[in-house]
């Protein structure tokens, strides 16, 4: 790997779409991933039992689908393909009843009952803007103007308040639990800035590009992006753990798809003083507690409507979620959890064996929570689907430590690699215009860690290969 332009540790997401970025610019690029395999968040191993197909981190992919540099990328040709279910997501109720979010913003209207106009009048001015949105919304929020920069302002005028401010435009609770549950994703609380807009983003991709998964798991998005990049001529090393900046190799520049505490760890002899005290304040979130299920059949969901959806999202009630987040906030586990359930088997027979069924689920816990929330996430489950406790052939089971040992980026088992509440996701991982890039021009930062933030992507990679590419190649990106 001599006479390299750039270094990338990581091969997540991010990392190989910076890798590829920088490859079609005509440099010589390597990557150096600690895992025998390349994927970071966007894996798939046979966790529980053979045949048994799992994501271990991210299964269902609504920014993937609609990610802007991913639409500009031959990952097609490379594997990717996307599968849609029937239904994006289902929130279903105790009666028996769901809210869901479908491809149609009419047929989701039409399942929040007294809510049904104000939902259309809040989504329906952005049907068929989604390219828009996203170039906007997916980008550093303190780099200059966005593109398309009036339909950006509409979308924050409507979405900018918290989710807690927003859901006082509805009266039922149909409608307040499903965006509530959309904006949970932040793991933050419901009063911080950005779970407005994130519940509003989320539903304007299911509206324009669905909550898709790749054919066969998760990793065919990061094998895809490797397939590219040695196409393009970029050399990935895996099972090559990066613990000194004495195991690079020479290179112009090193990007780390990593923690800031990981870069830190590395590069911090070249880093100033004041930038690492910056980063030490860097401030992760909740964790996960999440469990991924062979089962002998299909989930036997109470609502119908969850029966044909991709995603399912489990608490019967706004303030059961706001619940949930603040227990998870101050050290409690949350009982009983809001949980965020995946079931790609649903339209991916691949994923399992014949008239079988994978489940993927996880609840917020406190940050490096060390308990078992296995009963109550397994009570959740069995409230709204009787009988599934008897389709359980193996569980395979991760806490927060476990999730970070899995993978080093997510600290305490913060999945989002940071945290979502308050200011924080414009300071990520420090205030900045341009957050990629650090005191010394030879060290970048391309994770998660950095804004457009969680997600498989890709666009945090993207913007940190641009600046790399301008300030210290004097390249305009592709």
């Amino acid at each position: 790997m001599a006479g390299l332009d750039a270094i990338v540790v990581g091969a997540g997401p991010n990392g190989l779409t910076a890798a590829v970025t920088l490859a079609q610019a005509g440099l010589a690029v390597g990557v150096r991933e600690a895992a025998g395999t390349v994927g970071g968040g966007a894996r798939t191993q046979e966790l529980t039992l053979p045949g048994f197909r799992h994501d271990p981190c991210s299964a269902v992919h609504p920014l993937g689908a609609g990610s802007p540099v991913f639409a500009r990328l031959p990952l097609e040709r490379h594997g990717l393909r996307w599968v849609h279910p029937p239904l994006p997501l289902a929130h279903p109720f105790p009666d028996g009843s769901a809210a869901v979010l479908d491809r149609s913003v009419s047929q989701t209207a039409a399942s929040l009952g007294q809510d049904a106009a104000a939902y259309r009048r809040l989504l329906a001015p952005f049907a068929g803007r989604w390219d828009d949105l996203a170039g906007g919304l997916l980008r550093p929020p303190l780099a200059g103007l966005p593109p398309h920069p009036v339909m950006l302002a509409r979308f924050l005028a409507e979405s900018g308040p918290p989710m807690a401010v927003l859901a006082r435009r509805f009266r039922g609770g149909r409608a307040r639990a499903m965006l509530a549950g959309l904006a949970a994703h932040a793991m933050a609380p419901l009063t911080s800035p950005a779970t407005g807009s994130l519940a509003l983003m989320f539903a304007a991709a299911a509206h324009e590009v669905g909550w898709p998964a790749p054919a066969g798991g998760s990793q065919a998005i990061s094998d895809a992006l490797a397939g590219y990049l040695t196409e393009l001529g970029g050399q990935i090393v895996t099972g090559c753990r990066v613990r000194s900046w004495a195991d690079l190799p020479t290179a112009r520049v090193v990007l780390f798809d990593t923690s800031p505490d990981t870069m830190a760890r590395v590069a911090g002899h070249r880093l100033p003083a004041r930038y690492l005290r910056q980063l030490r304040r860097y401030r992760y979130g909740p964790g996960v507690f999440k469990i991924d299920y062979a089962l002998a059949g299909p989930m036997p969901w109470t609502a119908a409507d969850a029966r044909r959806a991709g995603t399912v999202h489990l608490a019967p009630h706004y303030r059961d979620i706001v619940a949930a987040l603040r227990a998870s906030r101050h050290g409690a586990a949350p009982d009983p959890p809001f949980l965020i359930v995946a079931q790609p088997s649903v339209s991916d027979p691949s994923r399992a064996p014949a008239g079988q069924h994978v489940l993927w689920v996880y609840a917020h816990v406190p940050n490096g929570w060390a308990g078992d929330a296995t009963a109550a996430i397994e009570a959740q489950l069995e409230r709204f689907a009787p009988g599934f406790a008897g389709l359980v052939l193996a569980r395979h089971v991760a806490g927060p430590a476990a999730v970070e040992a899995e993978n080093a980026n997510y600290v305490g088992g913060d999945i989002a690699c940071g945290s979502f509440a308050g200011l924080r996701p414009v300071a990520r991982p420090v205030l900045r215009p341009v957050p990629y890039v650090t005191p010394d021009p030879g060290v970048y930062l391309c994770s998660a860690a950095t804004p457009p933030g969680p997600g498989v992507h890709g666009m945090c990679g993207y913007h940190a290969a641009r600046a790399v590419l301008k300030r210290s190649f004097g390249i305009s990106a592709p």
